[in-house]
């Protein structure tokens, strides 16, 4: 009996002596795997090292799952180690990974980290994914509109909220053009063949009195000039508010914003005669690049006033604190509100010494302008005659001609086509289908005698332009871009060649000698220029059928949706079953400029070659076949206009 209790004992003590050591076992095991796996990364990087071409991945978070480890160990090996990362750090990619099918790339800036650019160069590369998306949607390729606005997000939520009242209101005007343009292109693919208060209070106290004893002071002059300007524009703005169903009244707001002048220029960077800024303008639908700026367009900078304000009614309910927005901003306008313990919408005088001064001046100064137009002899005025109304007709062309040499042959002179087209950044048309502007009666003209202007060229630049970083010399430079300290110092006229500092803005050399930065002096082996002669444009006739869109038709077509509405008189995308369409067919898109390899370099974005090469963010992406978020990377070859 007490041998069968001791042969239990026994056998009990074994079992345990077992688990204990079984135990012990597992734990050196998994503690051998989890050393030998988070060693792993360092030996495959070292061998990595070699592989130069880089891709983006994601690295995932570890969570209890096995499996969840398991794939953050795969992808762990990838990524150097040393640096904690954080939700806001890049890892560095060592060695390209193969993509989960049907995973889309994010367009990646090689070697470039977006953390040390400035939020004002952020906007503005934001800017320029929301043009592409444009070119995108405007020639039916929905997909990619919207994937160039993912980009155009991605960046502005990079910018820091403590930045300066301008910056954030950029970035605020930038999130709602990309909302609403998002918007737009999912409801164009099913667009397919299938009130407002009218009164604005004329009040009359000390800040009214007192803008219109400056009205009838110091600015007198300017206010009968800008008077006698307003007969050229005023007639059609006052039948675009009638159409919207706002005030009249809304008609002198370009006088105080800019004297109704088209070119005016604001030190906040707000430009035409409703002064946009060009966030706001893209937010409305304005475009802007290096050919034009349709802030200075008026006919399509009062469509987008016109908008604006009525966006900003809907907001506010009231036209004065409405017209404060307009001059400010309704962010700020917003955030001073939010302090207020006032009936702002009843009393909008309680609000006004809360306002910035220039802003909260500027409802006074509308009413004074209002005021004395309703009786001017009462104020001490006697009106002159306005100009006559400008009437043109337009007459849409797809070739880039000096406006010089189209005056010469339409017997108009040039500052006449330059007043008509303010718009034109430079003294030519665009290299794209765009609608001129001619007096009228001289449209049949131009079109006979389109075929005999020669086409433009733009001309080399003798210089791009440099911002100098912190740490950078002047030799640092002068590598960067090919060319030499001396030329550096000649052309910006510097006397020390160890004396520059953080933010200067050099003009670096470029005709003849000098190239740009990141070109290589030597031609690519594969390198070519083509020039052939420009083919003219067919016109063909297209039937509208059951299930199209002015998009589709685009994109079947190798044209833009605003091609086809100028050319059919079309003022918006709404088509009918069985209506016949004029198309224009464009010739090679690249048949008439020189082409040549860019070699890609490290710091190099898609956006920063295009600048380079004074190209649209939108032509250097048609031209490469490349998406918005298609991924370039150093060595890499790609197609950019010959200079």
């Amino acid at each position: 009996m007490s041998s069968h209790f001791k042969s239990s004992n026994i056998k009990i003590e074994l079992a345990i002596i077992i688990s204990v050591l079984l135990a012990f076992t597992g734990c050196v095991t998994d503690s051998y795997h989890v050393k030998s796996e988070t060693q792993a990364p360092a030996e495959e990087s070292t061998v990595e090292k070699q592989i130069p071409e880089p891709a983006s991945i994601t690295v995932k978070q570890k969570t209890a799952s096995s499996s969840t480890v398991k794939n953050e160990k795969e992808s762990v090996a990838h990524v150097t180690l040393g640096k904690q990362l954080s939700p806001h750090t890049t890892p560095e990619i060592k060695e390209p990974l193969p993509r989960p099918k049907g995973q889309k790339d994010h367009l990646a800036f090689s070697n470039s980290k977006a953390g040390k650019r400035s939020a004002q160069e952020l906007l503005d590369s934001a800017l320029a994914f929301c043009d592409a998306s444009n070119d995108f949607w405007e020639r039916g390729d929905l997909d990619n509109a919207v994937d160039a606005l993912d980009e155009a997000y991605f960046l502005i939520l990079q910018i820091n909220p403590g930045q300066p009242p301008e910056i954030l209101q950029q970035r605020d005007d930038l999130r709602i053009t990309i909302s609403k343009r998002i918007m737009q292109i999912y409801s164009s693919r099913f667009t397919v063949a299938n009130g407002y208060h009218k009164a604005i209070p004329l009040d009359m106290n000390s800040n009214v009195e007192k803008a219109l004893n400056l009205l009838k002071g110091r600015n007198r002059k300017f206010f009968l000039n800008a008077y006698r300007r307003s007969g050229r524009y005023r007639p059609a703005i006052v039948k675009a508010l009638k159409e919207a169903g706002l005030p009249e009244e809304l008609s002198w707001l370009p006088l105080i914003e800019s004297g109704f002048k088209v070119k005016a220029l604001s030190r906040a960077r707000a430009l035409g005669m409703w002064q946009f800024i060009a966030s706001t303008g893209y937010k409305y639908g304005l475009k802007r690049d290096r050919w034009v700026d349709e802030r200075m367009d008026p006919e399509k900078s009062t469509k987008a006033a016109i908008a604006y304000l009525k966006d900003l009614h809907q907001i506010f309910g009231d036209w004065y604190t409405v017209l404060a927005a307009y001059n400010c901003g309704e962010g700020r306008v917003l955030r001073v509100i939010k302090t207020q313990r006032v009936n702002y919408l009843d009393h909008f005088w309680d609000l006004y010494g809360k306002l910035p001064s220039e802003t909260a001046f500027y409802v006074p100064k509308f009413l004074a302008v209002l005021h004395i137009l309703n009786n001017p002899k009462a104020h001490g005025f006697i009106l002159p005659p306005v100009d006559k109304e400008i009437e043109t007709e337009a007459v849409t062309m797809n070739k880039q001609v000096s406006l010089k040499t189209m005056a010469r042959h339409i017997g108009v002179s040039y500052a006449v086509l330059r007043e008509l087209n303010p718009e034109l950044r430079r003294n030519s048309t665009p290299p794209r289908p765009y609608a001129f502007r001619v007096p009228i009666g001289k449209g049949a003209v131009l079109l006979a005698a389109l075929d005999k202007i020669p086409q433009w060229h733009p001309p080399v630049p003798a210089y791009v332009t440099h911002r100098v970083k912190r740490g950078e010399t002047l030799s640092v430079i002068a590598r960067k871009y090919r060319t030499s300290v001396s030329a550096i110092m000649a052309q910006n006229n510097l006397r020390s060649r160890s004396y520059i500092k953080t933010g200067w803005k050099l003009k670096i050399p470029t005709r003849v000698r000098y190239a740009y930065a990141g070109q290589s002096t030597t031609p690519h082996p594969s390198s070519k220029k083509i020039n052939k002669p420009p083919k003219k444009p067919t016109i063909s006739k297209y039937r509208v059928r059951k299930g199209d869109s002015l998009w589709k038709i685009a994109n079947r077509f190798n044209t833009t949706t605003k091609a086809i509405q100028s050319l059919n008189g079309l003022h918006n995308s709404r088509l009918s079953i069985g209506q016949v369409l004029v198309i224009s067919k464009p010739s090679a898109e690249y048949s008439v400029i020189g082409v040549e390899m860019y070699t890609v370099r490290k710091g190099d974005s898609p956006y920063i070659i295009a600048q380079k090469h004074q190209m649209d963010l939108a032509e250097f992406l048609r031209m490469n076949r490349l998406t918005p978020r298609s991924t370039i990377f150093p060595g890499q070859t790609l197609s950019v206009k010959a200079r």
